[in-house]
């Protein structure tokens, strides 16, 4: 039998997941950054700090920004002190406008990118400190396995974060939730990216990912200690932190 995995709301066979989220971001990579300021109301900028700051990379750190996209968690640790950030993302069109705007920026020194699948990282065992992944995870067909390649990938002493939308935790607010998410988004992305059905497939992915403690769970099965998270927005996203020890 062919194994499925979800996309979306939708059941899809497992081997073609990794090519349908392709191509949801070839298609929105033009207006990424402008659609994320209006599907967010602007707050995934105050949650990107907040994560770059939690990671903490200082100048003699090595941070792998995965599921990187347009950049802008990796121009934040820069600009913070990070020493080194190397930006991978399987989709080739986010990480070419992320470097048109690292060089916009002014920002290039000191970042490196890598087209590469985050179930199968081609960085060599601890050879890094610090692993970050913002809302990439829930894309990936297999996110255990790149817990387990992120837990693989850092030196001992070494930490992974990752940014993902998680479960509201404020009862009352949840139908206003989820109108915005499944009736104002998709119109949003029609009107602005000229594409609802992308939108649509984000929206869905957002309420199929695991909650806090689910993924807390799995990344100490993937081999991380110490791990905690942080709720942003009252659990609209959260932080998750693991340490390797």
């Amino acid at each position: 039998m062919t194994q499925t995995t979800d996309f979306g709301f939708r059941e899809v066979p497992r081997d073609a997941k990794a090519s349908m989220v392709r191509e949801v971001f070839d298609s929105v990579a033009p207006k990424y950054d402008v659609m994320n300021d209006l599907m967010s109301l602007g707050l995934h900028r105050a949650w990107k700090q907040a994560f770059v700051a939690a990671i903490g990379a200082g100048p003699r750190e090595t941070l792998l920004d995965l599921a990187a996209g347009t950049g802008d968690v990796a121009f934040l640790a820069k600009r913070r002190g990070a020493g080194r950030v190397i930006l991978a993302d399987i989709n080739a069109a986010m990480l070419g406008v992320g470097q048109g705007r690292a060089l916009q920026k002014g920002l290039a020194e000191g970042l490196a990118y890598v087209c590469c699948d985050a179930e199968r990282l081609p960085f060599p065992d601890r050879s890094v400190e610090k692993v970050s992944m913002a809302f990439g995870l829930r894309n990936c067909t297999d996110k255990d396995a790149v817990l387990r390649e992120g837990f693989r990938v850092l030196r001992p002493g070494g930490r992974m974060h990752v940014l993902e939308f998680s479960r509201l935790e404020i009862d009352a607010l949840r139908p206003l939730y989820d109108a915005w998410s499944f009736k104002a988004l998709p119109a949003i992305g029609a009107r602005i990216a000229k594409d609802s059905e992308s939108y649509q497939y984000l929206a869905e992915s957002i309420r199929m990912f695991p909650d806090q403690p689910t993924l807390a769970g799995m990344m100490e099965r993937a081999g991380f200690e110490r791990v905690k998270w942080q709720n942003l927005s009252g659990g609209v996203v959260a932080i998750h932190t693991g340490w390797k020890l």
